[in-house]
């Protein structure tokens, strides 16, 4: 079977040049029959990029968002008892908290961290190949041909010759299909793939290069804690770039919530704004029409015209994106508000209880 669903927010329409917003960005699921495993659902996406890493975290807020759908979409593929391999441009340094959204949410390991636990973070300069081939890096690398001539001054991308921004992401189901036994997907290899030129041209693949794992099948026996211990299944190993293990916590959920109630006051100025510029504009043109009937002289007429056509573009475009944008926007993020809302109390009232058992156990 195959699906497609779409993110809620990406990007604002009047980001012609960006166009996001205009094609859309979703999760792609396809589920195949596999002989030993069974169900395995394969996800395919593609981040919102705009924000970057650097600054306040509400910069990248449409990014957590989709973030969050696509956590909500793995980790239900797992609950359903299907193996989960997800993949794609997260648009995302391993550190960041869209892929501690995900990876923790979801319960999904990163394959490149698993093939390279041993790789320590680089204590001085590297090469742009081992920046690919020690650290995984897929974008912003000097190999590749898209990336501008002059250096970088992103702290990241001096350090490891470029971004890891691209992932095979991996877990098993939630409730093991066999009474006594469990099969596990174990990441044997993961690398990095496309770095050369197409052939007969000095142009690379894409601006980004691919990446590779390599899976094997183990069967684990079946102990207790795989189906007394849910919360196992949510934890992650984190990657070199972090330096330690991370699990979904309270201070990563209220982190992801106040990034989106900033975005959310924001998209409220910003829609105030707008549509004063779009009253502006009506009362400019009106002004500009009735002012016209009094004007005697031929050549300017034409000038009235072309100043008429552009209020009336740019009083259209406000109301656009300030009205049915803006509504659309703040009604996406209240929604995941409300979710990860739910989502926190429902965390915190589990780690109380957790806690009040440990206690009576001591």
């Amino acid at each position: 079977s195959t699906s497609i669903t779409p993110y809620s927010l990406n990007g604002e329409p009047i980001d012609v040049t960006g166009g996001d917003w205009f094609v859309g960005k979703a999760v792609g699921s396809v589920t195949i029959i596999h002989p030993i495993l069974g169900k395995v659902q394969v996800l395919n996406t593609h981040l919102y990029a705009k924000g970057g890493e650097d600054g306040p975290e509400y910069k990248r807020s449409h990014r957590l968002v989709n973030a969050w759908e696509f956590a909500k979409v793995s980790r239900e593929a797992a609950e359903l008892g299907n193996y989960v391999i997800a993949m794609g441009d997260f648009n995302s340094i391993p550190t960041s908290l869209p892929m501690s959204t995900i990876l923790n949410h979801a319960g999904l390991l990163d394959a490149w961290t698993i093939s390279h636990k041993n790789t320590p973070p680089p204590s001085e300069v590297i090469s742009p190949v081992d920046g690919v081939v020690k650290y995984g890096i897929t974008a912003d690398s000097p190999l590749n041909s898209y990336r501008g001539s002059s250096p970088s001054l992103d702290p990241v991308v001096r350090m490891y010759q470029g971004k890891r921004l691209d992932y095979i992401l991996f877990r098993r189901p939630n409730r093991p299909r066999h009474n006594s036994t469990v099969l596990e997907l174990e990441c044997l290899d993961s690398k990095v793939i496309f770095t050369d030129p197409i052939p007969g041209n000095n142009c690379s693949y894409s601006d980004h290069f691919g990446v590779e794992a390599t899976f094997a099948i183990t069967i684990h026996e079946e102990t207790n804690h795989l189906g007394t211990d849910a919360n196992e299944t949510l934890k992650s190993t984190a990657s070199i770039w972090a330096g330690e293990t991370s699990e979904m916590s309270l201070v990563a959920l209220s982190e992801v919530l106040g990034a989106l109630q900033t975005s959310y006051r924001l998209s409220q100025q910003r829609s105030y704004r707008e549509l004063t510029m779009f009253t502006v504009c009506i009362a400019a043109l009106l002004a500009l029409i009735l002012g016209s009937a009094w004007v005697t002289i031929p050549w300017v007429n034409p000038i009235f015209v072309f100043f008429a056509i552009f209020l009336a573009w740019l009083a259209t475009t406000m109301l656009y994106e300030g009205f049915i944008f803006g509504n659309w926007e703040r009604r996406a993020l209240h929604n995941t508000l409300e979710e990860l809302e739910l989502h926190k109390e429902v965390l915190a009232s589990q780690r109380s209880h957790d806690t009040d058992s440990g206690n009576r156990l001591v």
